[in-house]
């Protein structure tokens, strides 16, 4: 068997390679796996970096529609739309309007010095600023306040077109007492509605006044147990008679014995500070009388006077003597007076002409 020597040595080389390779330092199979691993850490980092990519492109979204939010919300709470839709309600609110006229105070400006009872006129220049016309069934009343013997309502003196102006009056009295007093007013329409002066019509005119010095008031214990002679003249007949109660501020016509009707009440029952007062009103007189029943020729004769008379707790049974605003005689007894409410009982008869 021939022997091929060249071969021989060919692989003689390639084993010698060999074996030198397995003998080499381990240290380059550490530099190979340092290397394998660098690689892998950058690949874990490229990976993180194209995880957080996504997170980048939703975080713009929300702050590319967030100026998009905000006049959405800007437009929802504006409130044009609630202020446009109030105009017409105060437009028609316009057909009753006063206002000021120029000057307001005809008469009487404010806090004008008075004596005590002291009568006066007072009267206010008013424009018509609404659209309707002010007939001669609008009027003024007092409102609030004093009403230094107001009657309880002033008719309107002539028709007032929108835009022209009219002076009102009316006769007051100044009350007994030193002070200061005011009482305000407002027109009516022909239903009745309250309006004043101003925006929307909701202010009222008014006569302030300075009372000074003092007044004695008549009490209706003054005169209890005053005699009188007896009388010989026939009565006429009654006109109308009856009971009721009068909480403070009623007024009571004795023409035909109702309360607060608005028109030809005679007596008024009002508070002066701490003090109860029957105030006669309009052309109404009141007189006090004494503690028995009154003849019609006794209260016919009686000293009649347009000023308050007091009350007080032990004046149930007294009678006062009045004449009407009609002319027509008359007495009222006043039964009782409840401390706590105010409530007036009173009993009434008034005669009708002889």
């Amino acid at each position: 068997m021939k022997i091929n020597f060249n071969r021989l040595f060919v692989l003689f080389v390639i084993l010698a390679v060999g074996l030198a390779g397995c003998n080499m330092p381990r240290s380059d199979e550490a530099a190979e796996a340092d290397v394998t691993q660098a690689y892998q850490t950058v690949a874990a980092r490229l990976t993180e970096a194209a995880t957080l990519t996504p997170p980048v492109t939703k975080t713009s979204a929300p702050t590319a529609t967030t100026p998009v939010t905000t006049p959405t919300s800007r437009a929802t709470a504006a409130t044009p739309t609630a202020k446009a839709t109030s105009a017409p309600t105060s437009q028609a609110k316009l057909c009753d309007q006063a206002a000021p006229g120029v000057p307001i105070d005809v008469t009487i400006p404010d806090d004008t010095k008075m004596q005590p009872g002291q009568a006066f006129t007072k009267t206010w220049r008013l424009q018509n600023t609404g659209t309707c016309t002010w007939t001669k069934d609008y009027s003024m009343a007092v409102f609030s306040g004093e009403a230094m013997g107001a009657p309880s309502v002033v008719q309107m003196p002539s028709s007032v077109a929108p835009g022209q102006a009219v002076d009102i009056s009316v006769d007051l009295t100044a009350p007994n007492t030193a002070g200061t007093y005011q009482g305000n007013w407002k027109l009516r329409n022909k239903e009745g509605a309250w309006f004043g002066i101003g925006p929307g019509g909701s202010s009222p005119f008014w006569v302030r006044i300075v009372v000074s010095g003092s007044a004695a008031t008549p009490s209706v214990t003054s005169s209890v147990g005053t005699p009188y002679p007896p009388d010989s003249t026939p009565a006429p007949g009654v006109l109308v008679s009856g009971s009721t109660s009068m909480l403070l501020l009623d007024r009571i016509n004795f023409d035909t014995g109702l309360i607060n009707t608005g028109a030809g009440e005679d007596l008024g029952y009002v508070v002066d500070g701490e003090r109860l007062l029957l105030a006669p009103l309009g052309s109404a007189l009141v007189a006090v009388h004494g503690s028995g029943t009154p003849s019609f020729s006794a209260c016919q004769g009686s000293a009649f006077v347009n000023t308050p008379i007091r009350l007080r707790q032990q004046d149930p049974g007294t009678y006062l003597c009045y004449r009407t605003d009609q002319g027509l005689f008359g007495w009222v007894r006043l039964i009782s007076l409840d401390a706590d409410t105010g409530a007036l009982s009173i009993e009434y008869l008034t005669w009708a002409n002889p």
